[in-house]
C-alpha cells in the first residue's frame, strides 16, 4: 500500500457513475415493480452502499477508510433505455474515496442486473467512471463531459 502517513487529513469527496442498458420492456417492468425478486432499485441502492464499505476487502492495496457518507441514486432513462447509477462517497481522512464511489456504482449495477436477469439476460453494464473528486493534495478534479 502507498504510505499516507505524512498526508494531511482533509474532507474528501468522490462521485462516480455507471449505467445499465436494457430492453424497454425490462425498464417498464422495473418501474412498475413487476420483478419477481422484489424492489430492484432499493436492493441495488443498498448493495452499492454495502459494497463501498467493503472496498478495501476486494480491491488489493486499497486503504480501509472510515466513510462519513455514501449515497447511491438510480435514475430511469428512457433514452438508454435503462438506469443511470450515481454514487457519492465522503470521508475525512488522508486518502481519497474514489475507489469507494466506483465500487458502489459497480455493485449497484451488478445487483440491478441480477435482480432483473430473469426478464432480460441481454442487459449491458457500463461505462463506469469517476466523475469528480475533491480534497487532498491534488485538490479538485472533474471528468470531461
Amino acid at each position: 500500500m502507498v504510505d499516507v502517513g505524512e498526508k494531511a487529513v482533509s474532507q474528501r469527496v468522490a462521485v462516480a457513475e455507471g449505467c445499465v442498458r436494457m430492453a424497454p420492456a425490462t425498464l417498464t417492468a422495473i418501474e412498475a415493480g413487476n420483478v419477481k425478486k422484489g424492489d430492484v432499485l432499493a436492493v441495488s441502492r443498498i448493495a452499492g452502499i454495502m459494497a463501498s464499505k467493503k472496498t478495501a476487502d476486494i480491491i488489493p492495496l486499497c486503504h480501509p477508510l472510515p466513510l462519513d457518507s455514501v449515497s447511491v441514486d438510480l435514475v430511469a432513462d428512457a433514452d438508454l433505455p435503462g438506469y443511470r447509477v450515481t454514487a457519492r462517497a465522503t470521508t475525512t481522512g488522508k486518502t481519497g474515496v474514489e475507489m469507494e464511489a466506483l465500487t458502489a456504482v459497480s455493485a449497484a449495477c451488478l445487483t440491478l442486473y441480477d435482480m432483473a436477469k430473469a426478464i432480460d439476460r441481454g442487459m449491458e453494464i457500463g461505462p463506469i467512471r469517476l466523475l469528480e473528486k475533491s480534497g487532498g493534495r491534488s485538490g479538485e478534479w472533474r471528468a470531461a463531459r
